[in-house]
């Protein structure tokens, strides 16, 4: 299996630059993954394609201002403490070790090297980097006065994707409305499109909506840089199912209900916490499953999501579910009818048609 089987070709003017002003109103391109066929909605028309005995898996984590601009720290022989500040660094906060210790995305790197002290916010927050990590990640110590949550929003920037160039208006924009367990770099982008209402909607027909945690790295969007798919190496995730998110999907799944996830972020979630049997178990951890054509799905049902960026693992992830040809074909269709594409884009529900409750009066 070569990366280059998930290649597709996309105008540049396709990616979406900014959220549309009602979440809802984004475009829905219905997938059946058996035959492949394809309808176009907008997205509130999801409800027609949900019916009571389903359950609606999301993911709950919350995005933080996760990217920090600072200075390099030149130690001064007159004044240690001060420091002369130097260059410009970036800092993108991956991944809470323990304490006040992160994994980190560094840029540039080569000025980054273990021992390497940051200045934020004239000195409001310091780091230090304790280690270099395989992948070019980096270990770093923070350092402050204070709450590190208070000073990370005062400093701190939202981490879009770099595919984004336009300045968000609102940051709110970039969280999903249920977001509320905060440690993600990135948003589970398929959420972003349901509003309240809509929510409240589903719930009234008798659709449980269960929330479980995946705090989103950047090894879920990064490219495969292998030939070999079979070679790539997934970044861990640390994801949570609760007590209660588990007993439902499990009596879902028992009554013959569709587990239905909203986001490969949910996806990888629910099939990390089950077992071979198809049971989740509630519990904690980290996650680096790796879905790609061939896995055999044990809970989820159907799938909403966004359309991804080419030669990605979720372009893989997503040719599993609905087999590599389908999605292709549903890509190449997307482009034709000017879908909008990735995180501020449109969305795609893959299912199975003819066990969806569609009424012919909406």
């Amino acid at each position: 299996m070569k990366t280059q089987d998930f290649y597709y070709d996309l105008p540049e003017e396709l990616i979406a630059q900014d959220p549309l002003e009602d979440r809802s109103s984004s475009r829905l391109m219905v997938l059946d993954k058996e035959t492949g066929a394809v309808t176009h909605k907008i997205f509130r028309q999801i409800t027609e394609y949900l019916k009571p005995g389903d359950c609606l898996v999301v993911n709950n984590t919350k995005v933080i201002p996760a990217r920090l601009l600072g200075e390099k720290i030149h130690e001064d022989s007159q004044d240690k403490e001060k420091g002369v500040h130097g260059a410009r660094i970036e800092l993108l906060l991956l991944k809470r070790r323990e304490n006040d210790i992160w994994e980190t995305l560094v840029k540039p790197g080569k000025k980054a090297r273990t021992g390497t002290r940051i200045s934020f916010g004239n000195g409001l927050l310091t780091a230090e980097i304790i280690d270099q990590l395989e992948d070019g990640n980096r270990l770093v110590q923070f350092s402050y006065k204070g709450i590190f949550e208070e000073i990370l929003d005062q400093l701190g920037e939202m981490p879009l994707p770099p595919y984004i160039t336009h300045e968000l208006a609102d940051k709110n924009r970039y969280q999903t409305v249920y977001a509320k367990e905060e440690g993600s770099a990135a948003a589970p982008t398929a959420g972003l499109h349901f509003t309240k209402e809509l929510l409240a909607e589903i719930e009234a027909m008798g659709i449980p909506i269960v929330n479980v945690t995946l705090h989103v790295g950047l090894g879920t969007f990064r490219p495969v840089k292998v030939e070999n798919v079979l070679e790539h190496h997934m970044h861990t995730e640390f994801y949570q199912v609760s007590g209660e998110a588990a007993a439902v999907i499990n009596d879902t799944r028992k009554k013959g209900g569709r587990v239905v996830c909203v986001g490969t972020t949910s996806c990888r979630t629910v099939e990390s916490a089950a077992d071979e049997s198809g049971i989740v178990h509630p519990g904690s951890g980290d996650t680096s499953i790796f879905i790609y054509p061939g896995y055999k799905f044990k809970v989820l049902d159907a799938l909403i999501t966004n359309f991804h960026l080419p030669e990605s693992t979720l372009m893989m992830l997503v040719s599993a579910l609905a087999g590599r040809d389908n999605i292709m074909a549903a890509y190449e269709e997307a482009v034709k009818e000017r879908y909008r594409f990735f995180s501020f884009g449109d969305a795609m529900l893959i299912t199975t048609q003819n066990v969806a409750n569609v009424s012919k009066n909406k």
